[in-house]
């Protein structure tokens, strides 16, 4: 051995001993598929969980749920609602109250069959309802892309109980504009139907806004489809407002509702509050765990297959102490008997990372078939072997720097 890099010799004394090196790289072909598409599944739940929801500065947002234990007539019900608002907008730091039947990602709200000629064998398209006579433009911070906000003439104060028909006036999504009308490009003047046939409601479109998030927070071709209309509504057993404070204000404005709430009521109040951040925490909290749960799987596989090589190495050196000691007596330098290991366990690795590559392209097809999965980009298959070669090298640089460091007189004593 006097050259640095043998790939022969090499070769020759794995076909020799097949069975350690083919578990190696079959355990580093495993651990390339699975972490290759476990990092893909990482990278999708933590995405889809970083979408925005439309709703600007989200921590300084909360959703107000107030349960009235005694239910009066409709003006008395419009009365209350209206009280309840003027309380929360004398709180100091509130900058906007909004009644709404729903908040993005709440997993609560109401959908609507929408179509854009109401014909009764016209298409259909399913979007989100919000509900609101404040601005939820406004205390939401919506990018208002296209035509204005409502205007007061615009709300409607219904009984739920007798209400027959919509306002007739929406404000709509871009997503949802463009599913509508795909091949136009403005959308203020335009008409949308809920529902179909002699029954549907017809909305004129007088708005815009760049994005919504559905209650439900679907990914897919379907998010953002959503849809405001002004109504006040009566006849409810509780009322939700979202509530917009100032910068850095929110944990005490949420106290300080609270507080004004129960002080300015009658009667006994249940209310519930949830900011914004909490409730895409609670959202997406089973992505957020799936996520970690895949990342301590990717560890673990790191780590098994750093063992095996770990192990494979050490093995093979106190196996071939004999051969090591006879070598460097016969003028094998120390740099020789390490690349030869080194390049013994490169090639070991080599040959997992090109099996493990062709499993983690077979894996990902069966994914993307069983679980509409996306396909593995192709930088995932170029980065990924090169972090298994590193672990490879990593890993057997401690035995292999061990091998070089055996003496020949210790290595050639009688065992």
């Amino acid at each position: 051995m006097t050259g640095l890099f043998q790939p022969g010799p090499v070769l020759a004394a794995m076909l020799r001993h097949k069975t350690g090196p083919l578990l190696v790289a079959l355990q580093v072909a495993l651990s390339l598929a699975i972490l290759c598409n476990a990092m893909l599944m990482i990278s999708e739940r933590l995405s889809m969980a970083a979408r925005p929801s439309g709703i600007a500065d989200e921590q300084d947002v909360f959703y107000v749920h107030v349960s009235n234990q005694k239910v009066d007539g409709h003006e008395a019900q419009l009365a209350m609602q209206k009280q309840e608002e003027q309380t929360m907008l004398a709180v100091p730091g509130v900058e906007g109250v909004a009644r709404t039947n729903s908040v993005p990602m709440s997993q609560s709200g109401w959908y609507n069959s929408l179509s854009q000629s109401g014909e009764p064998e016209s298409a259909t398209v399913t979007a989100a309802a919000f509900m609101s006579p404040g601005s939820l433009i406004s205390v939401w911070k919506l990018k208002l892309t296209e035509g204005r906000d409502f205007l007061p003439e615009d709300v409607m104060e219904a009984d739920s109980k007798a209400m027959t028909s919509l306002p007739g006036v929406g404000v709509v999504t871009r997503a949802l504009a463009k599913r509508l009308y795909p091949n136009d490009s403005s959308y203020v003047g335009k008409y949308f139907y809920n529902g179909r046939g002699s029954g549907a409601d017809r909305i004129r479109i007088v708005g815009v806004v760049d994005h919504i998030q559905s209650p439900n927070a679907n990914a897919g071709p379907d998010d953002g489809l959503g849809f405001i209309l002004p109504i006040r509504a009566t006849q409810d057993t509780y009322s939700g407002y979202t509530v917009r404070a100032r910068a850095g204000q929110a944990d005490r404005v949420m106290r300080d509702v609270t507080a004004a709430l129960r002080k300015a009521s009658v009667s006994p109040l249940k209310i519930d509050m949830r900011s914004v951040s909490e409730i895409r925490a609670d959202r997406y909290r089973n992505d957020y765990g799936m996520s970690w749960m895949l990342i301590a799987v990717c560890g673990l596989l790191f780590l098994v297959t750093a063992t095996g090589i770990i192990g494979m190495c050490s093995l093979w050196v106190s196996q071939r102490t004999r051969q090591i000691g006879i070598r460097r007596a016969l003028g094998a330098r120390r740099v020789d008997i390490l690349a030869y290991f080194l390049t013994e366990n490169l090639m070991i690795t080599t040959g997992g990372i090109v099996l493990g590559v062709l499993l983690a392209m077979g894996l990902n097809q069966l994914l993307i078939r069983e679980f509409e999965m996306a396909a593995l980009p192709a930088h995932y298959l170029l980065l990924t072997p090169l972090v298994f070669w590193l672990l490879g090298l990593v890993s057997a640089a401690a035995p292999s720097w061990r091998a070089a460091c055996v003496a020949p007189a210790t290595a050639t004593r009688t065992v």
